[in-house]
């Protein structure tokens, strides 16, 4: 076995040290064994010790065999990112900082809701994309997160909701891929973490209820679609190429014309009843205004979507500044009279950066950063 999953944050090697299981799915286990020359079912026994019970002790997985516990010991290992950091919001929002190996730091964001639970996930240490509202493309980019970090962050959510009375869930309802970093850029460590997410024997959580979201990252929204069936959220912001490339620059490399072609794509097969999430940042004089809504309306017309409009969350230096609520509202109405289901989100966990947009964790390299466009940025004030 050379190598388990593609993997930039180096968790799974076999050429060299112990391999990170918790990044493996279970067709991954199932190979890791028989690469091992045990059988593929001892993937779902290694499942339930890791997933129900929180054991990454291989010796106290009773219902292996002594030489199989001390060969797992020699060859493989349980890593999760450590919890060094949490951070609980007045609202009943908590933020993780979680360290990795590489000296770096991601961050997850725990939101109950009534009888939902949502974990926001990140998926890279920074972000390389430089959307011009979000606090992670500050920090720039330095590497993808494993698999094992990815559904790390996860596992140690889950392990935190069960065993502290803080929380009023025990379990996680929904899970979506928002957090640092665009999930789509890091494709091949994402796709075994989501169907962990998706698997009865890991979290069995149903595929509407994992969303992955995406700045519009074109061919990989396509391998997605193929890969693993969950929900898809788009980072829209903008309802023409001109703003779209000054606020999100990736639509200079996939302008809006090939973003809502493979969006159409997703929500083809009538038999899934699958619609888009489009979220919409509210921006002062930016992106707010009635024309704005209007253009939106035209471009979305006929596609079985919604639209998650977001207060912007200041962070220093940005330069910009939240909608009102009435220019919000305005909004809401003329997407709401032409049929277009519009949702208003509440911001949670504002108080400890928790809030969308604010993640920044600790990038301690940032000699990776992107090259920054020069354009001004829109709704500067003097």
């Amino acid at each position: 076995m050379r190598e388990a999953v593609d993997n930039d944050g180096g968790a799974v090697n076999a050429g060299g040290g112990r391999i990170n299981l918790l990044g493996l799915d279970q067709r991954g286990l199932r190979d890791f064994f028989v690469s091992i020359g045990e059988k593929p079912f001892r993937a779902q026994q290694l499942m339930k010790w890791l997933y129900r019970h929180y054991v990454t002790d291989f010796e106290q997985m009773t219902d292996l065999g002594v030489k199989l516990r001390e060969k797992l010991a020699g060859c493989a290992e349980i890593r999760a990112p450590e919890v060094v950091l949490e951070q609980p919001s007045v609202d009943g929002t908590s933020k993780w900082l979680m360290r990795l190996d590489s000296g770096n730091s991601v961050e997850a964001v725990y939101i109950p809701d009534g009888p939902r639970a949502t974990l926001c996930v990140s998926s890279q240490v920074g972000c390389a994309l430089d959307c011009s509202f979000c606090a992670t493309a500050r920090e720039g980019f330095n590497r993808n997160l494993s698999s094992a970090e990815i559904i790390g962050q996860v596992w140690q959510a889950t392990r935190q909701l069960r065993s502290s009375p803080r929380y009023p869930h025990n379990d996680l309802s929904n899970v979506v891929m928002m957090g640092m970093g665009e999930p789509l850029a890091n494709f091949a460590n994402l796709v075994p973490a989501l169907n962990l997410m998706i698997d009865d024997l890991a979290y069995g959580l149903s595929k509407r209820r994992v969303t992955v979201s995406t700045s519009g990252v074109v061919p990989n929204m396509y391998r997605l679609f193929g890969s693993v069936d969950v929900a898809l959220a788009v980072s829209l912001h903008a309802a023409n190429d001109e703003l779209r490339d000054r606020l999100v620059p990736i639509n200079r490399k996939y302008p809006i014309a090939e973003l809502m072609a493979a969006c159409r794509e997703y929500v083809a097969d009538g038999a899934r009843k699958r619609h888009v999430m489009f979220e919409y940042v509210m921006l002062d004089g930016v992106n707010d205004g009635p024309q704005d809504a209007r253009a939106l309306v035209r471009l979305l017309r006929g596609m079985p979507c919604k639209v998650n409009l977001i207060p912007f969350n200041p962070f220093p230096g940005s330069g910009y500044h939240s909608s009102s609520q009435a220019a919000i509202d305005r909004f809401w109405q003329v997407l709401n009279e032409a049929g277009i289901r519009c949702l208003m989100r509440r911001t949670r966990g504002d108080d400890v950066a928790a809030a969308c947009g604010q993640l920044a964790g600790q990038v301690q390299d940032r000699s990776r950063r992107p090259l920054r466009f020069a354009e001004p940025r829109f709704g500067e004030r003097a």
